[in-house]
C-alpha cells in the first residue's frame, strides 16, 4: 500500500502520524481524566468525524479502544510495582469510574481478576528472589551442586551473560532534555529503523554535534503487558527548545528528576536481560520502585566501532522511595 503512494500521498500520512503521536502523548499524560473526542480532536487539528478516521488508519484501534487498554496496562504495571497502593486506589488514580468497571475490563483484557494478577506477579518476584537467595547462600558443598544444577537448568543462558555482563548503577539526578523524535510502533528490538530516519532528518539539519548531542530510545509500554505490535517506542535526539520540526517528527520535553542508571556494556540481545536486572533486582534491592516518568536509553557509541560490536548504554529508570 504505501509504496503506490505518490510522494504527497506519504508526506500527508507522515504529518498524520505526527498528529496522532501528538494525541497518543497527550492521553498519556491524562489518563485520569475524562478526556473527550472533541478535545482530543482539537489536540490533532482534525475535525471529530475526520479524526476518528485518521486515529484508526493510524493506530489499528478507535480512540476509546486504544485509551481502554492503555489505562488497563499501565494498571497492570502499577499491579506489580507498587503493592502498597488498593486496587481501587489504581482504579480510580487511571481514571476508572467504578471499581466494579475496573474489575470486569481487567479480566476481559488478561483473563484473570486485578487480585489474581497482583499475586501472581509479587509470587515470581519473591520465587526468583528465593531461588537466587539459595543459590549464593549455601555452604553444602553437596546441595550447593545441586542449587545450581538447578539453577543452571533454569537459567543456564542468561546466568552465564550475568557474570561477564558489564554492569554498574546509581541513583542520579537527571536533567529534563528537549527532544524530536519518530515513533516507533512493534518490537522494541527494531527501533533502529526509527533511529537512523531521525539521525538523518537531524543530520540534514545540523542538529546533530556528538557529545552534547544525546541519542535517547524512549520506551512507553512494558514489553511484559503490551503486545508486541502495539508497543510504543520513541527515537529521540536532543535539540534546542524551538526546533521546528516537520512531517512525522515530533517533539516534547523528557522529564527530569531521580533516575536509577544503569551503565552497561551489553551486545544486541542483551537489551532485554538489562533492564530485568536494573528494575527487577538492582531497584528494589536499593530500596527504590519505579514511578510513572518516561524511562529511556541513552545510546553512548557507535557499536560498529567497538571492538566486540557492542553498546555502551546508560539504561534510565524514573524512582522513588520504595
Amino acid at each position: 500500500m504505501v509504496k503506490n503512494m505518490s510522494f504527497r500521498e506519504k508526506l500527508l500520512m507522515e504529518e498524520y502520524k505526527s498528529r496522532i503521536n501528538k494525541v497518543m502523548d497527550y492521553i498519556s499524560g491524562h489518563l485520569n481524566d475524562d478526556v473527550s473526542s472533541d478535545r482530543l480532536a482539537r489536540e490533532a487539528h482534525f475535525s471529530t468525524s475526520h479524526f476518528h478516521r485518521i486515529f484508526l488508519k493510524v493506530t489499528g484501534e478507535t480512540v476509546n479502544q486504544y485509551i481502554c487498554r492503555v489505562r488497563l496496562e499501565y494498571s497492570a504495571n502499577k499491579l506489580k510495582n507498587n503493592p502498597k497502593m488498593s486496587i481501587t486506589e489504581i482504579a480510580y488514580d487511571l481514571g476508572f469510574s467504578c471499581s466494579a468497571c475496573f474489575a470486569r475490563k481487567f479480566r476481559k483484557q488478561f483473563g484473570m481478576s486485578a487480585t489474581a494478577y497482583r499475586y501472581h506477579e509479587l509470587s515470581e518476584k519473591s520465587m526468583n528472589g528465593k531461588q537466587e537467595s539459595a543459590f549464593c547462600k549455601t555452604n553444602d558443598k553437596d546441595s550447593k551442586e545441586a542449587d545450581i544444577s538447578f539453577y543452571y537448568n533454569r537459567n543456564e543462558i542468561n546466568d552465564l551473560r550475568r557474570s561477564i555482563m558489564k554492569f554498574t548503577a546509581e541513583i542520579k539526578e537527571m536533567p529534563e532534555m528537549n527532544v524530536v523524535y519518530i515513533r516507533h510502533r512493534g518490537n522494541y528490538n527494531q527501533i533502529g529503523q526509527a533511529i537512523e530516519k531521525i539521525m538523518k532528518w537531524a543530520t540534514a539539519r545540523d542538529l546533530v554535534h556528538f557529545p552534547a548531542t544525546k541519542l535517547i530510545s524512549v520506551y512507553h509500554d512494558d514489553p511484559n503487558i503490551t503486545e508486541k505490535d502495539k508497543l510504543r517506542s520513541d527515537a529521540c535526539i536532543t535539540v534546542p527548545i524551538g526546533t521546528k520540526i516537520d512531517g512525522e517528527v515530533g517533539s516534547y520535553i523528557v522529564p527530569g528528576g531521580k533516575f536509577a542508571v544503569a551503565h552497561v556494556e551489553i551486545g544486541y540481545d542483551e537489551f532485554g536481560e538489562a533492564w530485568d536486572r536494573l528494575v527487577g533486582e538492582w531497584i528494589p534491592e536499593n530500596g527504590y520502585q519505579s514511578d510513572d516518568r518516561m524511562c529511556y536509553e541513552i545510546c553512548l557509541n557507535d557499536p560498529k566501532q567497538h571492538p566486540e560490536g557492542k553498546f555502551l548504554v546508560d539504561i534510565c529508570e524514573p524512582v522513588k522511595p520504595l
